[in-house]
């Protein structure tokens, strides 16, 4: 489907798991990178709530919200050969898509985490307290991931899925507001997972840098600087750290 259209943001987190969720699937849409100041007419006029991500699908269905946007790409168009991951962890991957604990994760972190989260990366906007004490409400969470990763390798299995997928971009928010703090955190089930992911060549592929999107430019794939030999990763327990 290269005629779909995804309107995105490098640095934002929820398309970063819509990109996550397209570059698992055989989806391969333009991209098309903005602005969040100075958003395109384009993207309003087809969401007018205007956050990213925004898919445009090949028969002109628009799905702005980035889980569902993952849902679709992954259900409708599972790349079963996918060189992201192992055949046998992607049908984990898929066996997990609908399962009501992996949205009971990803609600907790959207629900819960996320505000917190907003709260400690921009404290100064939000003086009722300081930021000491909206971090560690967050922290909730955390000991929650913790707790959970001391007992398996990701969140609902021993390889990655969509819970796994959807949620670390956020955690990698929390730790890039204080990272020398984070990373003397005693969450060291957390930090391992966190790490693993981070450092996978999906997510390299996933935050490539496209150039902005202007009207009169030329749009470019989104899976065009895939690297043709990537390496399988496996993503499941006591797999190395792989270092990008």
């Amino acid at each position: 489907m290269n005629s779909a259209i995804l309107y995105t943001f490098r640095r934002c987190p929820y398309a970063m798991r819509a990109r996550i969720g397209l570059h698992l699937s055989q989806l391969n849409p333009t991209v098309r990178e903005i602005e969040l100041k100075n958003k395109p007419q384009e993207m309003l006029n087809v969401s007018a709530k205007g956050t990213v991500p925004v898919l445009i699908t090949s028969e002109q269905q628009v799905i702005a919200e980035s889980i569902e946007i993952m849902q679709f790409s992954l259900a409708q168009y599972p790349d079963l050969s996918s060189p992201w991951l192992t055949p046998d962890a992607y049908q984990t991957l898929l066996d997990w898509l609908s399962k009501p604990q992996t949205m009971i994760w990803i609600n907790a972190n959207d629900n819960d985490f996320k505000p917190w989260l907003d709260k400690y990366k921009y404290a100064d906007r939000f003086p009722e307290q300081s930021q000491n004490w909206y971090r560690q409400q967050a922290e909730i969470f955390l000991q929650l991931l913790e707790d959970k990763l001391a007992q398996q390798a990701f969140l609902c299995a021993d390889s990655p899925t969509m819970a796994d997928f959807a949620i670390f971009p956020f955690i990698r928010q929390f730790a890039n507001v204080e990272p020398v703090w984070f990373n003397a955190l005693p969450y060291p089930h957390v930090y391992r997972w966190l790490t693993l992911l981070v450092n996978s060549s999906l997510f390299q592929a996933v935050m490539h840098k496209y150039s902005l999107w202007l009207p009169e430019r030329s749009m470019m794939q989104l899976k065009q600087s895939q690297q043709q030999n990537v390496k399988i990763i496996p993503l499941c327990k006591n797999e190395k750290i792989m270092n990008i």
